[in-house]
């Protein structure tokens, strides 16, 4: 056992799991272990935490739901830090809501919806938590994290705790200021305004009848693999040059979606990301576009 390790579990930091498999707490179910997964329960733990990763210099990632995220088959040396069950709450007030970093995207724009507040639309068919959508600037039909976002309170990789306001994030296109400032979301306000139930209704209602058509939402997967370039669709792109259906052990383009990548049931990581590089090649020997991936590869190769 690291002595890392041990010195976590003597502290309040929340609950410390040795050697934990990390697939199932992605949504491709794929994933090695993690030296330890960490899962604070509140501000103080968290806090706690990233001081004590920060002082005696361990490795570490953050881990929300996992749903832009693949794990390598030899896991992750390291900590996880995974927010639990305590950063999973809503607030809602007038202006907006309030919501912690664990809270499922998709129930805010819901809880949204029901509350007739418009402006989380978009957020029905994201699959991740509040804190993995900010950190992405996740976005859907037009719209984004940036375009609601207030403030958030963050902890730095130092131990501080900031406020963060929009201007200070960065946001860019899937990307904001702590892919280069690391920090950790502890909750988010979003800016909402009053709306017609039935109108937000009928919008989050087409939404998902048109994710139902054209996603695989009943098989395991982590949404859409690659950015689209300016001008295009990596979609469009990759059916377009027949790739649908190809296959590389348990992974598979989607016969559906042509930008997802679904497991079939026995997929590695390797076999994920052999089919990203073929898909990669493929497009940029056809189109001389460079395919970015959407997805982070993370871990021990």
């Amino acid at each position: 056992m690291h002595q890392w390790i041990s010195l976590l579990s003597q502290n309040n930091v929340g609950r410390v799991l040795e050697n934990e498999s990390l697939a199932k707490y992605t949504t491709w179910k794929i994933g090695g272990p993690a030296d330890a997964l960490v899962i604070p329960e509140n501000k103080e733990q968290m806090m706690n935490l990233v001081q004590l990763l920060h002082t005696y210099q361990i490795p570490w990632m953050q881990l929300g739901r996992g749903s832009n995220m693949l794990v390598s088959d030899k896991g992750i040396r390291g900590v996880v830090v995974k927010p639990g069950e305590g950063f999973d709450y809503a607030e809602f007030h007038e202006g907006g809501v309030t919501a912690g970093a664990a809270h499922s995207f998709v129930k805010l724009s819901v809880v949204a919806a029901k509350k007739e507040w418009t402006g989380l639309e978009f957020g029905s068919g994201i699959p991740g938590t509040v804190g993995g959508a900010v950190y992405m600037n996740a976005g859907a039909h037009g719209s984004d994290v940036s375009r609601i976002f207030k403030f958030a309170e963050i902890v730095l990789e130092t131990g501080e705790l900031v406020r963060y306001s929009k201007e200070d994030m960065d946001f860019a296109y899937r990307h904001s200021v702590l892919h280069d400032r690391r920090g950790i979301v502890l909750e988010a306000t979003f800016e909402l305004q009053h709306g017609e139930r039935n109108v937000i209704s009928e919008t989050m209602a087409a939404y998902k009848d048109r994710r139902r058509r054209t996603q695989p939402l009943q098989m395991a997967c982590a949404g859409s693999v690659f950015r689209n370039p300016p001008g295009d669709h990596a979609a469009r792109l990759i059916e377009a040059a027949g790739l649908k259906g190809m296959t590389q052990g348990g992974a598979q383009v989607s016969n559906m979606h042509a930008n997802f990548i679904v497991n079939t049931g026995q997929a590695t990581a390797e076999d994920v990301i052999t089919l990203m590089q073929q898909i990669q090649s493929t497009i940029s020997s056809q189109n001389g576009i460079n395919l970015v991936p959407e997805v982070f590869v993370v871990g021990e190769r």
